[in-house]
């Protein structure tokens, strides 16, 4: 099975630099042209699920990279957005001290009070891949968000933390992995 995961298309608030968490603001144009692009990037691929958050913008992201309609993507709340908690749709650089923190390297710093911990973000990942690996799909198609991609990258790559931080996911990049027998290996980006 090759698994496709890919961040949703810009959005209004991605565009004004605020975390939008758990907010479910649409794509914007740039979004949707994004999703298109990317859509075009993979050409003529095929695939037999689209999975994405509950929220609009992945589902969105999902159904046109996907080519399907958004009815069809099926959604699983385990790839919903980080929970920022009360840094919802604060500007990323005024977050203060502890989020600042926290977001840049939470390999050392805890989750402030009222955000997602990283081994709330890695055990629902987890949870969601070891799922998915049962079927029996050749390609699949996760659309989420730039903070839960991060713990579902770790699962990927086999990391002992359960995260792959860096590099921060791009809007519509697309990383394709194939699972085999328990094993993954990351196969391209796009």
């Amino acid at each position: 099975m090759k698994i496709w995961l890919t961040r949703h298309g810009q959005t209004n608030l991605n565009k004004k630099r605020l975390m939008q968490g758990l907010t479910d603001e649409p794509l914007n144009e740039t979004g949707i042209a994004q999703a298109k692009a990317a859509r075009e990037r993979i050409g003529d691929v095929h695939f037999d699920a689209v999975y994405a958050s509950p929220l609009q913008r992945a589902i969105m992201t999902g159904a046109i990279i996907g080519g399907v309609s958004p009815e069809e993507v099926l959604i699983d709340k385990r790839l919903i957005e980080t929970d920022f908690g009360r840094y919802e749709q604060r500007p990323f650089y005024r977050m203060g001290p502890f989020m600042t923190l926290y977001w840049t390297l939470p390999e050392v710093f805890p989750a402030p009070a009222t955000v997602e911990t990283v081994a709330s973000m890695v055990e629902r990942s987890s949870s969601f891949l070891r799922e998915l690996e049962e079927k029996e799909y050749e390609n699949v198609l996760v659309a989420c968000h730039g903070g839960i991609i991060r713990s579902l990258r770790g699962y990927l790559e086999d990391r002992k933390n359960g995260i792959r931080w860096r590099p921060r996911p791009g809007n519509c990049e697309i990383r394709v992995y194939e699972c085999r027998n328990g094993r993954h290996t990351f196969v391209k980006a796009f």
